[in-house]
């Protein structure tokens, strides 16, 4: 006879069955931030980069963690994803918890605010950490406020946390991998950026255009035109991502110019649409820029 299931334990496997990666509506994360049980009430990550726009006005008991302290120069390559030990300790410190439930957002509105990006970036960094139970607020502070819901400018700070000791790190993938995994039957490489910068007419980068075989679909063609940082329905783009060769079946790598835009592009794929295979090139084009014994390239692709 099996022996039973302790109390503990199925209330740590109904946590389990209940966690998920995803986005939740102002109106849910309202009711879990107002939560009657305090072991209920999620870490709410305000990831905005202007910590200003944090002090004029944030959601209660939201902890303000810059999206860019998750990055810095690496070999002289900017704004590179700093090493696990320190990521750790910074996750750690805005508590970030492998028990809890994570809220996390910025500020929508509409282009050229990409606030979203800084989500999104956040909510991968949680992933490939193992964290589980991740919630993007749709609509973001815009929706909030729409909703006539209240914010403060009190600050919050999170107990420190725990993360889990497994991670994912499979999520994220080195150039090495990308030139593996581009020439792959039944690969997608696909570039997030703004079509210009895909096809090499912009002043940013330190060559021009893109990696080859890679196709182009900006992350701003999932977003609502109104609110920058609100999902468009799966049902609303599904044809559009089917028609630009992005489909369940595929090995998809995503990538941008820093990983923000990838890890919107990432997030969408894998978590709304539920797409099962989707990885992130962490060192994206500001990377494979500089590695110029790679070969770049400016016509259009399409996807095989």
């Amino acid at each position: 006879m099996k022996p039973i299931l302790s109390l503990l334990t199925l209330v740590l496997l109904a946590t389990a069955l209940r966690a998920e990666i995803g986005v939740i509506s102002p109106a849910d994360a309202k009711k879990l931030i107002d939560s009657a049980d305090a072991a209920k009430r999620p870490v709410v990550l305000d990831t905005r980069g202007g910590y200003k726009d944090y002090f004029r006005a944030h959601l209660p008991t939201a902890h303000h963690i810059n999206f860019d302290t998750l990055r810095g120069t690496d070999k002289g390559v900017p704004v590179q994803y700093l090493p696990d030990d320190i990521t750790k300790a910074l996750l750690a410190r805005a508590g970030v918890d492998q028990n809890r439930t994570h809220l996390i957002y910025a500020t929508g509105e509409a282009l050229p605010n990409d606030e979203i990006l800084s989500a999104t970036m956040v909510a991968y960094v949680l992933e490939k950490f193992g964290v589980k139970d991740i919630r993007i607020v749709d609509g973001g502070i815009p929706a909030w406020k729409a909703a006539s819901y209240p914010t403060t400018q009190e600050y919050f700070g999170n107990p420190p946390g725990k993360l889990p000791a497994k991670g994912e790190p499979g999520i994220g993938i080195t150039v090495g991998d990308v030139l593996k995994a581009k020439s792959s039957a039944g690969a997608v490489l696909v570039d997030a950026r703004p079509h210009n910068e895909y096809l090499g007419h912009d002043d940013v980068w330190l060559r021009k255009g893109h990696i080859p075989g890679a196709i182009s679909f900006h992350w701003a063609r999932l977003m609502a035109k109104d609110n920058t940082h609100q999902f468009k329905p799966f049902a609303q783009v599904k044809a559009e991502l089917e028609a630009a060769g992005l489909t369940p079946d595929k090995d998809i790598v995503v990538y941008c110019g820093t990983s923000r835009e990838g890890s919107l592009l990432r997030f969408y794929l894998k978590h709304v649409a539920k797409y099962p295979k989707v990885r992130l090139y962490e060192g994206s084009w500001k990377e494979y820029a500089a590695l110029k014994q790679h070969p770049a390239e400016t016509k259009e692709n399409q996807a095989r």
